[in-house]
């Protein structure tokens, strides 16, 4: 059998990360070029601070000279921040805006001349804190929920164009990885924390990033064609409650 991705193009920011680096892993295993991105150090080949524009530009100009198109792209770049509206700092709201929304927004915008050459797809990695609010995420809720309908106006755009671009937006809970140990270790009981968390999940743990990855594979390829300004939540059914 044809793997899913043979062939195509796909860019994925925030790959030196947990899930980044999972989903970049996938792309190639079916058959794409997976164009990994992250910060300058952090081994990949693209470096790519996702809140400036001036490097999105160099980004996608070294693309279109390299490959001529692009067929995909992950925006997978984020950032979490623990914090109540009284708790966080302004400046610590504004780097979650910056990194979740701003890197989002720029991405879209500036790879989409590539994109909508031959038509592709755009996933955007939100969270079920942009379904779900919590206490203590007044940063990442906001910043989460602004991907959702970002992606949704994306959408819109993209099913205009012929060939059409779609853009859907995922929706995981916690992930086994780098971010969620960072934000245990923020709390004062970290494996109290890690219990009453998953405790909350009606599945009783935490993703796995492969199994987000696969869900962000389907929507690269042809299998998800008619599924555009979707959000999709990958919670263990935490949403349902």
């Amino acid at each position: 059998m044809a793997r899913r991705l043979a062939n195509r193009i796909v860019l994925v920011t925030g790959a030196a990360g947990t899930l980044g680096g999972a989903i970049a892993e996938f792309v190639a295993r079916e058959g794409g070029t997976a164009l990994r991105s992250d910060l300058k150090g952090r081994g990949c080949e693209i470096a790519l601070d996702v809140t400036i524009e001036n490097e999105w530009l160099a980004a996608v100009s070294e693309i279109g000279a390299r490959h001529g198109r692009l067929d995909g792209l992950v925006n997978s770049a984020g950032i979490g921040s623990l914090g109540s509206i009284e708790e966080t700092d302004f400046a610590d709201y504004k780097r979650v805006m910056a990194v979740n929304v701003d890197g989002t927004f720029l991405g879209c915008k500036h790879a989409m001349p590539l994109l909508r050459r031959n038509g592709g797809s755009i996933v955007n990695i939100s969270s079920i804190s942009g379904i779900v609010a919590g206490h203590n995420l007044a940063a990442y809720n906001a910043s989460k929920g602004a991907v959702r309908l970002l992606s949704k106006s994306v959408a819109l755009h993209g099913a205009r164009l012929q060939p059409p671009v779609r853009c859907n937006s995922v929706h995981p809970t916690f992930v086994e990885g780098a971010m969620v140990d960072a934000l245990l270790r923020s709390t004062a009981e970290p494996q109290k924390t890690r219990e009453k968390m998953t405790r909350d999940i009606p599945l009783r743990r935490f993703a796995q990033p492969g199994e987000i990855a696969d869900l962000v594979l389907f929507l690269l390829s042809d299998e998800s064609a008619f599924i555009t300004g979707a959000e999709i939540p990958i919670d263990g059914g935490l949403s349902a409650r």
